[in-house]
């Protein structure tokens, strides 16, 4: 196993950078927010389409391009970095996960080709290690009807993949549900209610729910890390042109304590992730399940605590809404809940890890 980047890695890296940088700024994300159609669908389509970052773990032989976990987790690091408002995570990691999982093949293609988006209808805060309350019911006449809270991803979806009972899976075209957009913290993750009134749907098969959404958490905690080093390094470059007292208040001894001690909080999140894209990049090898655990417990708490300090230590300019730092925050926050809390990760750490469980 090792840590570091490959050079592949490095260079769909780069690809995706100078897109991001390119198409993403955080004047173009902040104007994004505040229209009516907060996912950048255009953006979506040059990923998908010329980058092929919607195909990344879909097998070559279905028209993918037959990566791993590990080069999925350096495309969510550089969509964290820039809080991209795209659904790479609800579309091509959960949805494509979980028709992975059993089998699909005709619809996978369709996703990994970028002419389809699908969202896995569950809350965004589902968490992989308890039973979802049943939301969802099949009829006689095998339509769907029911109704999912806070599912990320849906309003942009063409096609629902809807968990019913304990395992199956159906698919249900978006037109024929009802997707309402609610408030939510994060302004560039929205989220949805989907209600469901005797729709018509397709069985496509079973599979683990929680072992989907614990490969979605594992590599959220990427995603995280990114939110976290682009606090970091924008902290870092603010302190050192921020005067006060006619030097710079990075040169005060208190502002260098809190930036080594973010520092070190990053890079060990980086430890904890890169660890976990690694080992469920190989389903054959080591059981990633406590990796995933430790990964997201830990990244969750740092990407908040990072993008907390980083507002503070910002001043005032990090108080207003023209600053993108809020984004962050926010997206640190959010994602802090998604796919299961801090706690319930660390839980999980403590029964994998035979330890007492915290009082």
């Amino acid at each position: 196993m090792t840590l570091l980047y490959t050079e592949v890695e490095e260079e769909l890296r780069s690809s995706v950078r100078d897109l991001l940088a390119d198409r993403c700024g955080p004047d173009a994300v902040l104007a994004r927010i505040e229209s009516a159609a907060p996912y950048d669908m255009e953006l979506w389509k040059t990923l998908s389409r010329d980058i092929g970052v919607a195909g990344l773990l879909v097998p070559e032989a279905l028209g993918g391009a037959g990566a791993t976990a590990r080069e999925v987790a350096v495309v969510l690091e550089e969509l964290g970095r820039a809080v991209a408002p795209v659904p790479f995570l609800t579309s091509a990691v959960l949805a494509t996960k979980a028709l992975l999982e059993i089998g699909e093949e005709d619809l996978i293609q369709e996703l990994a080709s970028g002419e389809a988006t699908a969202a896995l209808v569950v809350p965004l805060a589902a968490s992989p290690y308890r039973s979802l309350p049943e939301g969802v019911t099949v009829g006689a006449d095998g339509t769907l009807s029911g109704r999912v809270r806070a599912v990320a991803g849906a309003d942009v979806a063409d096609v629902l993949l809807v968990p019913v009972g304990p395992g199956a899976l159906y698919q249900v075209e978006a037109g024929d549900a009802r997707i309402e957009v609610v408030p939510s913290l994060d302004l560039t993750r929205p989220v949805a209610t989907v209600t469901f009134d005797g729709a018509p749907g397709e069985v496509l098969g079973h599979f683990e729910r929680g072992k989907v959404l614990a490969f979605g958490a594992g590599l959220l905690a990427s995603e995280q890390l990114g939110v976290a080093q682009w606090c970091l390094d924008t902290t870092l470059a603010y302190i050192r042109e921020r005067h006060q007292f006619a030097r710079p208040i990075g040169s005060f001894q208190a502002i260098k304590h809190r930036m080594a001690d973010l520092w070190l909080d990053v890079v060990r999140a980086r430890a904890a992730a890169r660890n976990a894209a690694d080992l469920l990049a190989e389903p054959g090898g080591e059981s990633p399940e406590l990796a995933v655990a430790v990964a997201k417990a830990w990244c969750s708490e740092v990407a908040l605590h990072v993008a907390e300090e980083s507002v503070q230590l910002h001043g005032g300019i990090g108080m207003t809404w023209e600053h993108p730092v809020h984004l962050y925050l926010k997206r640190a926050k959010a994602g802090q809940i998604a796919l299961g809390s801090p706690g319930a990760h660390r839980d999980a750490v403590a029964e994998l890890a035979d330890l007492p469980a915290p009082a």
